[in-house]
């Protein structure tokens, strides 16, 4: 729901009656999972998407009577449904999805990932019951949930802030979706470069946080990077700590020169960030590795170096360079290789493909 957040944000705001349509289970190769959201208001604005496109004319139309009568709909659409082809469900795929009129609740969700907070939810689908829990522990809503699901819900920061975003649906408790919005993961870029500017955006664009971390005043500056979420001028050293970086860090290191990538690299391989990428060349990555060596670093840890960084699209241009950059970071985050989908149902599994030379 984040990527929809600010536009609730102001339609709530204006006052708008808004209702919001939720995949709540997908089978098959329905392009939308589960959390995917399609918000619709009564004067006829909308935003988001529950199919990609194939059922978002019938939903609409469904929105507006969930808006009329203040009542919920559950709706299901599949290929063995001829209904579904009507709608031009024709992916072949299952879908189901719970459309609802946005409550006081679902204003304060928004308000928290707005914010860029934690926050758990929970949607009993048969009664349309609600209940909303933050990590100091208090809560919105009616709990009526099973210990089972009880458990689920993270309380403490300690259990809650880096746990990967996730939606659950418990269909033998009485149909209970259960989504946990995590903080998203973040990109840190080291050396505010060319490269650097274009990353950012497309890494905002789908769903990353990012700091840019670079000691030149003059390179990072706020127009060169005016939608960053955080400018750090500062020496790899002084911005950076192993222990800060988690499995929702990827960090992505730019400079090209020896004295940011090896401080860089030594708190990233030490740390447990998921991603460790390192621009230039063959050459370059074998310098640096010999760097690292004699800082004291090993084969199996140098191992984790996406270098020369990014996948093999071909691009030479900042902005295709960042592309390739922020494919593979995508691939990395979602535990595939890169592969075309056309050359076989398990091109996941082809194996590693070359990074761009730098």
């Amino acid at each position: 729901m984040r990527d929809i957040t600010p536009i609730l944000q102001q339609w709530a705001e204006a006052g708008e009656r808004i209702a919001l349509a939720t995949v709540i289970w997908a089978e098959g190769s329905s392009p939308r999972s589960p959390g995917a959201r399609l918000a619709v208001t009564a004067s006829g604005r909308i935003v988001g998407s529950v199919s990609g496109g194939c059922v978002e004319g019938a939903v609409f139309e469904e929105a507006q009577g969930v808006l009329a009568s203040g009542c919920p709909r559950h709706l299901h659409y599949s290929v063995a449904n001829e209904i579904a082809w009507d709608v031009g469900l024709a992916c072949g795929g299952t879908v189901d999805i719970y459309v609802e009129p946005f409550t006081e609740i679902h204003q304060a969700v928004v308000k928290t990932l707005s914010a860029g907070e934690v926050v758990a939810f929970a949607t009993d689908i048969e009664s349309g019951k609600h209940w909303a829990v933050w990590p100091d522990g208090h809560s919105l809503g009616e709990p009526g949930l099973s210990p089972r699901l009880l458990a689920l819900f993270p309380p403490t920061p300690e259990r809650m802030p880096f746990s990967p975003e996730r939606h659950v649906l418990f269909k033998p408790e009485g149909s209970v979706f259960l989504e946990v919005f995590a903080l998203p993961p973040t990109i840190v870029i080291i050396g505010a470069v060319h490269i650097a500017m274009p990353l950012v955006q497309m890494a905002q664009a789908v769903g990353f946080r990012v700091k840019v971390v670079d000691a030149r005043r003059a390179f990072l500056t706020e127009q060169r990077f005016p939608t960053a979420d955080e400018l750090v001028c500062a020496w790899p050293q002084e911005a950076l700590s192993a222990d800060d970086l988690t499995p929702q860090h990827y960090v992505v290191i730019l400079s090209h020169d020896p004295k940011f990538d090896v401080p860089a690299l030594l708190i990233a391989l030490q740390s447990h960030a998921a991603y460790v990428g390192l621009v230039g060349s063959r050459t370059t990555q074998i310098e640096r590795r010999e760097a690292l060596l004699e800082a004291g670093l090993d084969n199996k840890v140098l191992d984790r170096i996406h270098g020369p960084i990014g996948l093999d699209l071909g691009g030479r241009s900042p902005a295709e360079i960042a592309l390739a950059i922020l494919a593979e970071i995508i691939a990395v985050q979602h535990g595939r290789s890169g592969a075309m989908l056309s050359r076989g149902e398990n091109a996941q599994d082809t194996g590693h493909l070359q990074g761009v030379s730098q």
